[in-house]
């Protein structure tokens, strides 16, 4: 049974608790909450006090993923704001591992994520010890860009890993996920599914998450 997790990046900031509500109702597990800091990735999103004012309204399950340089300095920020996952790119930490930790010391839970031209291999020595990765199917810092075909050789190799340590890792995938290609990444391993423009710039969101779910379990 996969889990979706639509992309805040894509809704409309005028109307966010509007959005996040009708993404809620229409069953979806967790929140996908892309910070960006303009220097790590060629955008600027959202910070904390964002995150704390839809918290007290909001039941889903807060992943935030930090696409940004030095993210040990804001994990306890992001935690306190009500956040329930920290994602931190592998590329950002030089001791990862230690970072890991960082997350892990505020009780949440942790997630590494890895661009499409970064190697499963940096990973191998970390996965005991995150509860999900994040595998991303573009380049990040935009939404609506298309699917890059080549990761699911990426998700394949890792559901491969994890199943071979015998671990209970989720398998995340960000990035040009629609309807009509989410049965492929499921297939190759994936079971938490972030989706922005198709899902909040769909006329029917509750009948989109719907299809989702259906076209993943075909």
């Amino acid at each position: 049974m996969i889990k979706m997790a639509p992309s805040i990046l894509s809704a409309d900031f005028a109307r966010l608790l509007e959005d996040v509500k009708k993404v809620e109702r229409a069953g979806c597990e967790y929140l996908h909450i892309d910070v960006m800091d303009g220097h790590f990735v060629p955008n600027i999103t959202l910070g904390p006090a964002i995150v704390k004012s839809l918290r007290k309204d909001v039941n889903m399950v807060f992943d935030a993923h930090l696409m940004i340089e030095n993210p040990d300095n804001y994990i306890k920020d992001f935690v306190d704001a009500g956040c329930d996952m920290i994602v931190v790119h592998e590329e950002t930490c030089t001791h990862l591992h230690r970072t890991i930790q960082n997350i892990k010391s505020f009780n949440v839970k942790a997630g590494v994520a890895l661009n499409p031209a970064t190697p499963i291999e940096n990973i191998k020595y970390i996965l005991n010890d995150v509860d999900m990765v994040l595998i991303m199917t573009v380049n990040p810092g935009f939404g609506g860009q298309s699917f890059i075909g080549t990761m699911i050789d990426k998700i394949k190799e890792l559901k491969a890993l994890i199943d071979e340590k015998g671990l209970n890792v989720d398998i995340q995938v960000d990035g040009g996920i629609k309807p009509s290609n989410v049965n492929e990444v499921v297939k190759a391993g994936a079971n938490v599914i972030v989706a922005g423009s198709a899902i909040f710039n769909s006329n029917d969101i509750e009948a989109t998450v719907k299809e989702f779910r259906l076209n993943a379990s075909k």
